[in-house]
This record gives structure tokens, C-alpha cells and sequence, in this order.
């Protein structure tokens, strides 16, 4: 059922906008908030009955804006088991466990943003860098600092306000602080093997330390796709180490 005609308690089917391409090839490795790697760029191309430049008109005048998005991985296995569910519907799971927390202590789902949510949806702040008003894929929207893996659909689009959407004060709940980042270590030929406006992005997405909170083998190789490239690296005594770019 359409939001169009969708009575009060009755599910919705959304429609996407949009999709972003970005240098994340995969789940691991994307910085867990929006804005940790403010480098990040990211292309929002719309889809062909959203293509007018006046839907964008006087978007120039705000720098930053929300996107709402679907995590489409969670998405398609929801859609798996509710197939196999003899009442058609995904089983609901009331707590989740974040990887803030080691990943083995519980929280509601509803105090966390993991993405094993109801409905799949992703909220995220990012920077308007600029707004592209022509071209083959008609307006396109560039933005900085997208936790989104490339492909992902966009819902909707809005301003971020902020005279309403900075809260001085506010509490951060079991996520208060920010953790600290690693340092980074990549000799200047392996990162030349990316491309110029993706290496400052790899840089801030690793020193958010990608590997879940129970990893800490520091001999362990991880690997993570990122523009195009397996970008190998370690994890030591706080640092990243690049030790490939395939």
C-alpha cells in the first residue's frame, strides 16, 4: 500500500528518491556516524520522476542536510525471512547489541542506531558541498562526511536547521563520547594507488577503527573495499597500518 492511500495503522511502501555513490564498497570499514570522515564525498543521483532542478531550488543556502535512507542489506534479509515466515512477518528483536559496547551487552533497539531495525531505516547529517543543477543524470547533489555504502536508496531529503537541530546540553546515553581514533599509518605509494580525492576519506574512515569491539587481534590482517581497491591493513598499539592497496 502507498503513503497515498494508506489508512491510519497500515503499512506504507516507500518509494526511493535517490541513490548515493560513494567510495564504500561494503558494510565493514564505513565510519558508524555520519561526519567521522568528513572527507568522505558522496553523489546523489536521483531517480528519473524526481529529476527537477526546481525540487532542489534553494537548497544552495543550507550547509548541511538529512538524509533518510534504508539499510538495503538488512532490507533484502528481512525480506528473506519474512518469505519464510509462515505468517509472512519478520520476527521482531526488542534489544540489539552495539558494538560501542563490546558487542555482547544488550540495549533496546529503539536506544541504539544499529541497523537491525523494524523498518531498516538510516538517518544521517551530512555536509551540502555543492549542487550540480544539470548534467546526464540531470541535478545531482555532492556531499561530505556519508556513512552510506554506495547504492544505498534515499527516502527523502531535508535541511538540517540549526537553530532547531543542535540541542546545547544534550545527553549521548551509553554513546556520549566520542572514541578515540587511531592513528594511521600508510606509506605515500600504497595511498597513491588511490584516487587524489579519496585518499584523505580512507585516512579519517580508518582512524575510526573499523574492526568490531571484540577484535583485537593485532596480528590479523583485515581488509576492507574502499574506491574500487582491497585496502589491507593492520591494527597495533592504537595504529592502522596499510600494508596493501590491491
Amino acid at each position: 500500500m502507498s503513503a497515498q492511500n494508506a489508512a491510519p495503522g497500515e503499512g506504507w511502501t516507500l518509494c526511493p528518491i535517490a541513490h548515493i555513490q560513494t567510495d564504500y564498497g561494503e558494510k565493514f570499514g564505513i565510519p558508524r556516524q555520519a561526519g567521522l570522515a568528513g572527507a568522505a564525498r558522496g553523489r546523489i543521483v536521483f531517480a528519473p520522476p524526481y529529476r527537477d532542478p526546481n525540487a532542489l531550488r534553494g537548497l544552495e543556502g543550507y550547509s548541511h542536510l538529512w538524509l533518510i535512507w534504508q539499510f538495503s542489506e538488512v532490507a533484502k534479509r528481512q525480506a528473506a525471512q519474512a518469505a519464510a515466515a509462515p505468517d509472512g512477518r519478520v520476527p521482531f528483536s526488542p534489544t540489539v547489541r552495539p558494538p560501542r559496547l563490546g558487542g555482547n551487552a544488550r540495549v533496546g533497539v529503539f536506544a541504539s542506531r544499529s541497523p537491525n531495525r523494524p523498518n531498516a531505516l538510516g538517518l544521517s547529517c551530512v555536509a551540502l558541498e555543492r549542487v550540480q543543477p544539470d548534467g546526464p543524470d540531470g541535478p545531482v547533489l555532492w556531499v561530505l562526511g556519508a556513512d552510506l555504502l554506495s547504492g544505498t536508496p534515499i527516502y527523502d531529503i531535508k535541511p538540517y536547521l540549526p537553530y532547531a537541530d543542535a540541542v546545547p546540553g544534550a545527553r549521548g546515553g551509553f554513546a556520549g563520547a566520542a572514541p578515540a581514533p587511531l592513528r594511521v599509518a600508510c606509506p605515500p605509494a600504497l595511498l597513491a594507488r588511490l584516487p587524489e580525492e579519496s585518499r584523505a576519506a580512507l585516512v579519517q574512515a580508518l582512524a575510526c577503527d573499523p574492526r568490531p569491539a571484540y577484535q583485537t587481534d593485532g596480528g590479523r590482517v583485515y581488509k576492507m573495499a574502499f574506491a574500487g581497491r582491497t585496502v589491507c591493513f593492520t591494527v597495533a598499539q592504537g595504529t592502522a597500518t596499510v600494508t596493501d592497496i590491491l
